[in-house]
């Protein structure tokens, strides 16, 4: 059963599809096919595989609101990792992150929307996951998260409606209140999945971040833009 969902929305979003979905043909009878017969099937294949795997109704439901996004803001605790804490003998702390999350912020930056990160606990581990994804909208330390997302908004110039927000916990739902496009990970608290708009198949830390940035993406009708990108 697909526990994710999107609320609020009349009327169901079809999938966007490729302007330019032809190739001009570079081979004969008989040749191998050229460079982009060879693409548009890699592209074909793969997109038919992400829609049966977890692109059902939920998804689509959640693409006129993912589609406003120009700016991801995340908790990180959670769900940029799966919520553990580790600490060495020296007293340091330890995070684990997934590596196709912080790919996938990377793409959607390369969407045109922006990453930011909000966090109550403040973490060396995190500074060093920031400096390797090159992010600079990050609150370490913040309680009070929507007064970030205020000084936020106000300083890019975006309306509420343009920010979505990805959280976990009970710390995270004024905010998760306030954006235009909410989502949350599969393993969340069960208050926080029951206001937001999108809850990801994947937990926090496994990939739920690479969810919600492929969604956004889709959204902008950037999908094949971007994977075509990856294949050529």
């Amino acid at each position: 059963m697909d526990e994710s969902h999107c609320k609020d929305l009349k009327k169901e979003a079809s999938l966007p599809m490729q302007e330019n979905d032809t190739c001009s043909p570079h081979h004969r009878d008989g040749d191998y096919p050229g460079d982009c017969e060879f693409t548009r099937s890699l592209l074909e294949k793969a997109a038919a595989r992400t829609e049966n795997q977890e692109r059902g109704y939920a998804w689509r439901m959640c693409l006129p609101k993912a589609r406003e996004v120009k700016l991801l803001l995340l908790d990180v605790d959670g769900v940029l990792t799966d919520g553990s804490i580790a600490y060495t003998d020296e007293g340091s702390e330890i995070k684990t992150f997934h590596v196709r999350d912080g790919f996938g912020m990377n793409l959607l930056r390369q969407a045109g929307v922006e990453i930011g990160l909000i966090t109550a606990r403040s973490s060396k581990a995190l500074e060093r996951r920031v400096r390797d994804l090159n992010l600079t909208h990050v609150y370490q330390g913040k309680r009070q998260k929507v007064e970030v997302f205020a000084q936020l908004i106000k300083e890019l110039q975006l309306a509420p409606a343009q920010v979505a927000y990805m959280g976990d916990d009970w710390l995270d739902l004024p905010l998760l209140a306030r954006v235009g496009f909410s989502a949350t990970v599969a393993d969340s608290a069960p208050e926080v999945r029951e206001i937001v708009d999108y809850v990801a198949r994947r937990p926090g830390g496994r990939g739920a971040v690479r969810e919600i940035c492929d969604l956004i993406i889709d959204a902008k009708g950037l999908y094949q833009d971007l994977l075509g990108r990856y294949l050529s």
